[in-house]
């Protein structure tokens, strides 16, 4: 077959909603989107659970830190299943690792920004892992399948993550006027954040044609941050926390939330590694990683391939 027969065939495939697989014919472009989302995805995941980790030895109470361990636990796994899933596409993961300690692969914004009290966590747990919720069950109806059954199992426990988040929310919201105050400020703080979650509006995001022609991600950046604006803000509502955004309306007719664009500059510097955090956040990562170094040596004669006779 031809490189235009290939393709054709494979589009093909996909507008069918069948599921592309590591030995199956693909693109070369498909093969490096892929790399680089998923890639991403599991750096934010591995950078994810620095901030929570540091929080473990102040958790209130031997219940919360038993749950904030577990939490950050699953995330390091979650990273591992998505870094496995990358593999299948021909990238080492010794190689994804070694980018993200050097700067050059990106991760998700959200974990360049400070956690100075409790009520971040659970900010944390609840917004942004909400957030994660969304773009993970629908990423997970993608076209490669590796990464969609990876997304299932993680989506499964994210759920628990949401729950714990809530729940610490609740409890802040619910207790004493410092408590209330602080719940507030952590929240209007992590708004603006959340809401570049999701990456740029679409008419700035510089991947979501080829995305989205080859199934990779069946709904844009503002469908992704709409669904979570139908989710979530009536839920804020009831709790009584103020929304940040003094613009923020619902439109009647076709029940879309409007909000004030976040600072997308903002987003771009902190996604280039200019953030609050980006700098003490890596060199964590980075020391983790050389201190993890003897093991790597250790385990390296036991884990190489044996050699084709």
């Amino acid at each position: 077959m031809t490189d235009e027969a290939r393709l054709a065939d494979f589009e093909a495939r996909i507008a069918r909603g069948e599921k592309i697989e590591p030995g199956d014919w693909m693109p070369e472009r498909y093969r490096s989107q892929l790399i680089r989302l998923i890639q991403q995805h599991a750096n934010s995941e591995l950078m994810g659970a620095l901030p929570e980790g540091q929080w473990i030895p102040y958790a209130p109470g031997f219940k919360r830190k038993m749950a904030l361990i577990a939490k950050v636990q699953d995330e390091v796994g979650h990273a591992q299943l998505l870094y496995r899933a990358a593999e299948t596409l021909g990238k080492p993961r010794h190689e994804m690792i070694e980018e993200l300690i050097n700067g050059s692969s990106k991760y998700s914004n959200v974990f360049n920004y400070p956690c100075d009290t409790w009520a971040d966590i659970a900010m944390v747990g609840w917004l942004i892992d909400g957030a994660a919720i969304v773009n993970q069950t629908i990423m997970q109806t993608g076209s490669y399948g590796p990464y969609g059954r990876a997304l299932r199992r993680i989506t499964y426990e994210e759920a628990f993550h949401l729950k714990q988040g809530y729940d610490l929310v609740v409890t802040l919201i619910t207790g004493t006027s410092a408590q209330r105050a602080m719940c507030q400020e952590a929240f209007s703080r992590w708004w603006w954040p959340t809401m570049m979650f999701f990456g740029p509006p679409d008419k700035q995001s510089v991947h979501t044609e080829v995305l989205q022609r080859w199934g990779i991600k069946p709904k844009t950046n503002d469908e992704q941050r709409q669904i979570w604006l139908q989710k979530f803000v009536p839920k804020i509502l009831e709790l009584g926390l103020e929304i940040p955004d003094t613009a923020l309306r619902r439109d009647a007719e076709s029940g879309e939330w409007h909000i004030t664009q976040p600072d997308w500059n903002e987003f771009f510097r902190v996604i280039n590694g200019d953030g609050p955090m980006n700098r003490e956040r890596l060199a964590l990562r980075r020391l983790i990683y050389d201190e993890g170094s003897w093991l790597r040596r250790a385990l390296e004669p036991h884990l190489a391939l044996p050699k084709a006779a």
